[in-house]
């Protein structure tokens, strides 16, 4: 097995799991998409759980990129954080799809440790970035910051999660839009 195989697992257990949660993946249906039996799976992953952490933590890395690349892209904070909803915004423009590990942290009871870890690390890198910038920006004070990136965090995906069960992106926008009006979100 190469890493090519590797790597069409991981693209099509994200998508299944940004579609069915964890809940939804299933080695059968990964192998019929990727083109492989699903024994193949094992040898790159030998458990669902495995297989879980792992896209759990490509998410949260691919995430920490995008967050990074907005902070070299520009030297204006503010701009950043009104690109933040982007990120969230992306899977529901992709067949109204949902954050992956906001998906799985709804099914958080039913999460092996590995995978829990990983849902946590996302919601951990996203609130560290916020309540950087908030700071750096002088939206907030340091002590405040990481109050008001949990906030923010929380509203970005809910607003998502009440947009895909209407598949209705625009009321994602149009909750943005109300975040900011409300000073939650700069303008």
């Amino acid at each position: 097995m190469n890493s090519n195989s590797r790597e069409a697992i991981l693209a099509a257990a994200r998508r299944r799991a940004q579609a069915h949660g964890y809940s939804g993946l299933n080695f059968r249906d990964l192998a019929d998409e990727v083109g492989i039996k699903a024994a193949s799976i094992y040898y790159h992953f030998p458990s669902k759980a495995d297989l879980g952490a792992a896209i759990a933590r490509r998410y949260w890395e691919d995430t920490s990129s995008c967050l990074d690349s907005m902070l070299t892209d520009t030297s204006d904070l503010i701009h950043c954080l009104h690109r933040y909803p982007e990120l969230f915004r992306k899977a529901l423009a992709t067949e109204n799809r949902m954050c992956l590990c906001s998906f799985m942290a709804a099914e958080y009871d039913d999460l092996p440790e590995a995978v829990k870890r990983e849902v946590q690390a996302f919601a951990d890198v996203n609130v560290a970035w916020l309540s950087k910038v908030l700071s750096a920006a002088a939206v907030t004070s340091v002590p405040d910051s990481e109050q008001r990136a949990q906030s923010i965090f929380a509203a970005v995906a809910g607003a998502q999660l009440i947009a895909r069960s209407r598949a209705d992106i625009g009321l994602y926008d149009r909750l943005i839009d109300g975040y900011r009006a409300a000073g939650l979100l700069p303008a």
